[in-house]
């Protein structure tokens, strides 16, 4: 079971790129805040789940999240500021899509640049350890 956030006292999103290990195409990035108290037994690294269990869980998060977007860096943005800043980037179009504006932000991975004001933790493997 995935630990519910890292900011109890915060309304934190989380955030996530897929898309950065293709050799073309564009990176597709997401932000998402989840209630307090929100939990499902199939979340897990997306790595992790059938395409099914993916589906299923999309729908679920899109009904019970407090906010979700996704954003996309194309192809032509990505060969002029390199596949790590179009992630970064992606990342903060998400939250900028936010209907919610996030107190924290926990990230997928090892890197990222500060978003507004908004402090932000990233996390190695976050994604198989945090909803």
């Amino acid at each position: 079971m995935l630990l519910p956030y890292l900011a109890p006292d915060r309304i934190e999103a989380g955030c996530d790129e897929a898309g950065r290990g293709c050799l073309a195409g564009p990176v597709c990035a997401a932000a998402v805040i989840l209630p307090q108290g929100f939990s499902h037994p199939l979340i897990n690294d997306s790595k992790q789940l059938s395409e099914k269990k993916r589906d299923l869980l999309r729908e679920v998060i899109e009904r019970e999240a407090l906010a979700w977007a996704v954003a996309v860096v194309e192809p032509q943005e990505i060969d002029k500021i390199n596949i790590l800043n179009a992630s970064i980037l992606a990342m903060h179009r998400a939250l900028d899509a936010l209907r919610i504006r996030p107190e924290a932000i926990i990230v997928d991975g090892n890197r990222f640049k500060p978003y507004q004001d908004i402090p932000h933790t990233t996390i190695v493997k976050g994604d198989g350890k945090y909803l």
